[in-house]
């Protein structure tokens, strides 16, 4: 369930405000939630700790409520980053929703594989939080909302 706004708003009325951030460690969830928050207060967050959870949050919203970002751990339990890009690739219903991987591995071999699979970039995660910061500025001009 979407999270960061204390009222209820009703998930037609998400649309192109929402993150969905696919990630297993509960610290980098609130690290990247908070940061975001600080930037801009105006989205939306939906949080899946494996990859059959972030497919199964996808499947959950209709066309119109797509999240305007998927933000993607590399190394969750269940999926890994590259499975579930290559899972969305079979369905043409997730080709305009921009696909962020992030990872602690520097493998150019997994980064080459996750864009070919349609992810938009595949960043490092880092490891202080002024570049933290300047991650999550570039992640939120990638989601534009829709108009």
């Amino acid at each position: 369930m979407p999270t960061h706004r204390d009222d209820y708003t009703p998930a037609g009325e998400l649309g192109s405000r929402l993150i969905l951030i696919g990630e297993d460690d509960l610290d980098d969830q609130e690290f990247l939630k908070e940061i975001f928050i600080s930037l801009d207060d105006s989205f939306v967050f939906s949080f899946a700790s494996n990859g059959a959870q972030v497919l199964q949050e996808l499947h959950r919203f209709g066309d119109h409520q797509l999240p305007c970002l998927l933000i993607l751990d590399y190394n969750m339990p269940d999926s890994n980053g590259a499975e579930i890009l290559k899972e969305l690739k079979m369905n043409r219903r997730y080709d305009d929703i921009p696909k962020i991987i992030w990872s602690t591995s520097r493998s150019d071999t997994y980064k080459e594989i996750c864009l070919e699979l349609g992810a938009n970039d595949y960043l490092i995660k880092p490891s202080k939080v002024s570049d933290l910061v300047d991650i999550c500025k570039y992640m939120l001009s990638i989601c534009t909302p829709s108009t």
